[in-house]
C-alpha cells in the first residue's frame, strides 16, 4: 500500500462521504447495467464498465497474470454486464484486450503503475444500447469535486455496490486519491462525476494507499491514454474465432463464485 505523504496536494475539506447501498432490485440497477462483473479464469475478478456497446473499461492490473507478469488469454475473461445475484443481463467474452505501454506488472514506481492502470477490453460481441447503456469519459475534474463508485469487491460480489457520494482529495500527475469505498474486487470500478443527468467516468480505481494516515483509493486519469487505446484496438488484427461456446436451452448466466483480484 502506497504512502502519499506530501506527493499530493490536499482539498481543503472534502464533503462527508457517503456509505454503500447494495443494488438488490431490479429497479435500483436501472440506469448502472453497463457496469459489471470481469470474471478471470473463474477464478478471480475485477469491475468493469462499458463505454461503447463493444469496449469495457476495468484496470490494467486485472488483464495480468500476477505469478508470470504476462498478459491473460482473453479467452478466459468473460464481461458479465450488471451481474445481480447469479443473473447478468447480457454476458460476453472477450476477443481483444489493449493496455498502455507505459504500465509495467510489478513494478516498484508505484505512482507510474496506478498512472497508466488502465485497460480497454474488445467484446466479442456487442451488447446493445437498450440493454446496457455505456457511460462516457469526463475531464476537467478537481480537488474537492464530489464523485461517486459503482463496484463489486471482497464480501459483495453477487451484486452491484453504489457509494453515492465521496470525493477527489489529492491529484498529482494524472493520479488522484479519493477518500471511496473499495476493496479487493473494486479493482477496475468506474468512479463518476455527475454531468446533467447521468454519471460521466473520471477515472477507475487501481489500488489503495494512505493520505495524511487516511486510507484512500488510487486511480488513473483517463482522457490521454484511453483514446491511445481505442486506437491500438482498431489498429491490430481482429481474432478469428477458435472456439464455439453452447448453452442448453433455458440455462441461466450462473455466478462462478469467483474470487478478487489483488492489485
Amino acid at each position: 500500500m502506497a504512502v502519499l505523504g506530501s506527493l499530493l496536494s490536499p482539498t481543503s475539506g472534502a464533503a462527508q462521504s457517503t456509505g454503500l447501498a447494495r443494488l438488490s432490485d431490479r429497479d435500483d440497477l436501472l440506469g448502472w447495467e453497463a457496469v459489471g462483473r470481469l470474471d478471470i479464469d473463474g477464478r478471480g475478478y475485477c469491475s468493469g464498465t462499458l463505454i461503447a456497446t463493444s469496449l469495457v473499461l476495468t484496470a490494467a492490473h486485472c488483464v495480468f497474470d500476477k505469478q508470470s507478469r504476462q498478459l491473460r488469454d482473453p479467452r478466459n475473461l468473460t464481461f458479465r454486464a450488471g451481474l445481480r445475484d447469479g443473473v447478468a443481463i447480457a454476458e460476453r467474452g472477450v476477443a481483444r484486450i489493449a493496455v498502455p505501454e507505459g504500465y509495467v506488472p510489478g513494478s516498484t514506481e508505484w505512482l507510474d503503475r496506478v498512472r497508466h492502470d488502465i485497460a480497454l477490453l474488445e467484446l466479442e460481441k456487442p451488447i446493445v444500447s437498450s440493454d446496457a447503456d455505456p457511460f462516457v469519459l469526463h475531464s476537467g475534474q478537481r480537488v474537492g469535486t464530489a464523485v461517486s463508485v459503482t463496484s463489486y469487491g471482497e464480501g459483495r460480489s453477487e451484486a452491484l455496490s453504489r457509494q453515492r457520494r465521496c470525493n477527489i482529495l489529492a491529484i498529482v500527475d494524472d493520479v488522484m486519491a479519493f477518500d471511496c469505498d473499495v476493496t479487493f474486487g473494486s479493482s477496475g470500478a468506474p468512479v463518476f462525476a455527475r454531468v446533467g443527468s447521468r454519471g460521466r467516468i473520471v477515472s477507475v480505481i487501481s489500488g489503495g494507499g494512505t493520505f495524511e494516515g487516511q486510507s484512500v483509493a488510487l486511480g488513473p486519469s483517463l482522457t490521454k491514454i484511453v483514446g491511445r487505446l481505442k486506437a491500438q484496438l482498431r489498429n491490430a488484427p481482429r481474432p478469428v474465432p477458435d472456439r464455439i461456446r453452447r448453452l442448453p436451452v433455458g440455462e441461466r448466466n450462473q455466478s462462478t463464485g469467483a474470487k478478487f483480484i489483488r492489485n
